[in-house]
Formats: structure tokens, sequence, C-alpha cells
């Protein structure tokens, strides 16, 4: 884990750990667009509200208008 601005970031294989799925499984949900990730270097990173947001919703909230 890394913390950036008070931020906290997972490794794809940390949150393959965490949610007791494969590495292949969130590669491919990044891959997708389920589970969004940033490249921080060589790294890829899922943020701890991604994460939640994850098991809360399955996978990326999509943001509702009020329209």
């Amino acid at each position: 884990m890394k913390v950036i601005f008070e931020i906290k970031h997972y490794t794809l294989k940390e949150v393959a750990d965490i949610l007791g799925l494969s590495t292949t499984s969130i590669h491919n949900y990044v891959k997708n667009g389920t589970l969004k990730a940033c490249k921080l270097g060589m790294y890829w990173y899922v943020t701890e509200e991604t994460i939640k947001d994850f098991l809360n919703n399955g996978g990326t909230a999509k943001k509702k208008s009020n329209e």
C-alpha cells in the first residue's frame, strides 16, 4: 500500500488479496473499466475508495444527473 495525498493506493496484487480474487480477474476488471486504476511509475494502483465502491456497487458507480 502506498499513501499519496492522504489517500491509500493498493497494487493490483494487494487488491486481489483483499477481494479474494485472482490477479488475472483484477487485470480484466481494470481493462474493461469495471475497476478504476491509475498507473504510477511501473505499477497500477487502485484507491481505497474505488475498492469500497466495487464492493458496494459491483464496479465503478455511474454518476446520476438530477435532470
